[in-house]
């Protein structure tokens, strides 16, 4: 066990954020997610809700600055009201981060943009389109 490293980052998943470089994105998948077909490297949460893993992410990397959206959701084209994790998520970022620009990404450019990242997180959310992209920012030593 470490101080001050949030209990739910397993060393797998400590590592790949370590091995993250400025620039380089991981996904925050829900439970409906195809984590496992589109993941270059992928990391099991399954027990854990999104949101829960966004916040424990976040204490430990920063956003990227020099991106006018460091954080990115799957778009859910009109299909009903805006998914209240939305909100729930721009609260995290905020906490942690400050205000940040999120921008939408439609569904089938979302799993492509994933297979890109450097990695995945498979969580257990039950909510829909639920889905959140990270860019990784710089750590500025002070």
């Amino acid at each position: 066990m470490l101080k001050n490293i949030p209990s739910i980052l397993s060393p797998e998943l400590l590592k790949i954020l370590m091995e993250m470089g400025h620039g380089d994105e991981i996904v925050i998948g829900d439970g409906n997610f195809p984590a496992a077909s589109v993941a270059q490297r992928l990391v099991r949460l399954d027990g854990h809700g999104a949101n829960e893993v966004l916040a424990a992410v976040l204490r430990v990397m920063p956003l990227d600055t020099y991106v006018e959206a460091p954080c990115a959701l799957m778009d859910n084209n009109g299909d009903g009201e805006t998914p209240p994790i939305w909100s729930d998520y721009k609260a995290t970022v905020s906490a942690e981060e400050g205000d940040k620009k999120f921008e939408l990404v439609e569904r089938f450019a979302f799993y492509e943009r994933a297979k890109k990242a450097y990695a995945v997180v498979a969580t257990g959310e039950t909510a829909i389109y639920a889905n959140i992209i990270l860019k990784k920012g710089v750590v500025i030593d002070g």
